[in-house]
């Protein structure tokens, strides 16, 4: 045991004694080994960062191996290279197996990098939102309807990936949706997980479409599991409904270049089917002032006519009526200090021409 003793610690402090120094240096594939090897060595974390380290290990395991086989000319150098480059080359190759398994079809890969990576949504993420629509892309032909008014159920919610789909109403064009676009959004946000309805719009599809469809109660499923999700879908949901607000908004003009809110309860008349025997109370009002502002251009007859005097029995029982509220001037009414709420129905008799805010039926036109 002392003699043990003894010499580990002469190993261990004094070092090993060598009997003389080898004068030649060894070959270049010893050097090549251990500049591949230190090269690896440096790699970073992540996928690419596994490829970068298992690269330069492997080839350097393999330099190792070449110089114990011809150089060294030593078994063991030989075995132990070549079992570190046969595990080098078994993690590269489960890397590229699991990057196949991981690859997403053309059309949800050029997805998420247009609307998911910008938001910094995680791969894994998306592919549990494209695995609830079953990784299908559906396609529509040249006026072929996605959806009819009042029949079609809404029981699914759909987007855009390419061609331009029409909305219209009664036969009235709304606005278009282009790619990227939810088709169904306000549909979509209009019911509660446990309600049914139909769509109250016509979607036709103007060109050539492709897109794809989450089932309703699969993916109220997935959201209601996946908070993060759901929070994304939010979103996303509120910024197309917006977008298509927006696009309602743009169609309304006035004469002197303003540009009204379709959020006023007031436009509500504008834009939706006027009743044929029905009307506001402003829409009596205007009447009532049209009608002396009408007259009163008119010459008077020559001609006075005897009137019957009242009564005074009838004077007091119906008493006088009120004067009719005329409405003021748009110079007198302050434009500088009126507010959104202010912009009432009468605000959009100035608009030229008898033209209605959403009378577009031709593409043309409506791109003009």
């Amino acid at each position: 045991m002392s003699a043990n003793s003894s010499a580990g610690g002469q190993l261990l402090w004094q070092g090993p004694v060598c009997t003389g120094w080898r004068q030649d240096l060894e070959g270049a594939l010893y050097h090549l080994a251990n500049c591949f090897l230190l090269l690896g060595f440096m790699g970073g974390s992540g996928v690419y960062g596994c490829f970068y380290l298992f690269g330069f290990l492997g080839t350097g395991y393999l330099c190792c191996m070449l110089w114990g086989w011809f150089h060294a000319c030593g078994l063991d150098v030989v075995l132990w290279s070549f079992l570190t480059t046969a595990a080098c080359v078994l993690q590269l190759a489960l890397l590229v197996y699991r990057l196949r398994g991981d690859t997403l079809p053309e059309e949800f890969d050029l997805l998420y990098k247009t609307l998911c990576l910008p938001l910094q949504v995680p791969l894994q993420t998306y592919k549990e939102i494209v695995h609830c629509c079953e990784e299908r892309v559906l396609t529509l032909a040249t006026d072929q309807t996605y959806a009819v008014e009042g029949e079609t159920p809404i029981n699914r919610l759909s987007l855009l990936l390419s061609g331009r789909v029409r909305v219209s109403q009664d036969g009235q064009f709304l606005h278009y949706i282009f790619p990227y676009q939810f088709m169904d959004s306000p549909e979509w946000e209009s019911l509660q997980p446990s309600e049914e309805g139909v769509f109250q719009v016509t979607l036709t599809a103007e060109t050539a479409c492709s897109y794809i469809s989450w089932p309703r109660k699969s993916l109220h499923l997935l959201l209601a599991k996946e908070r993060y999700i759901s929070r994304l879908f939010s979103a996303l949901l509120g910024y197309d409904i917006s977008e298509k607000l927006y696009a309602l908004n743009d169609k309304l003009f006035a004469k002197f270049g303003l540009r009204f809110d379709i959020r006023l309860p007031s436009l509500y008349h504008v834009l939706g089917p006027a009743a044929p025997d029905t009307g506001t109370e402003s829409e009596k009002d205007d009447e009532d002032v049209r009608e002396p502002a009408t007259s009163s251009p008119r010459a008077t007859p020559t001609s006075v006519q005897q009137t019957p005097p009242c009564s005074p029995s009838a004077a007091a029982t119906n008493p006088p009526a009120p004067p009719s509220r005329a409405r003021m001037s748009r110079s007198d009414s302050g434009v500088l200090g009126e507010d959104s709420t202010s912009l009432v129905l009468e605000d959009f008799e100035e608009v030229s021409g008898s033209e209605s805010f959403m009378d577009y039926r031709s593409d043309g036109e409506y791109m003009r």
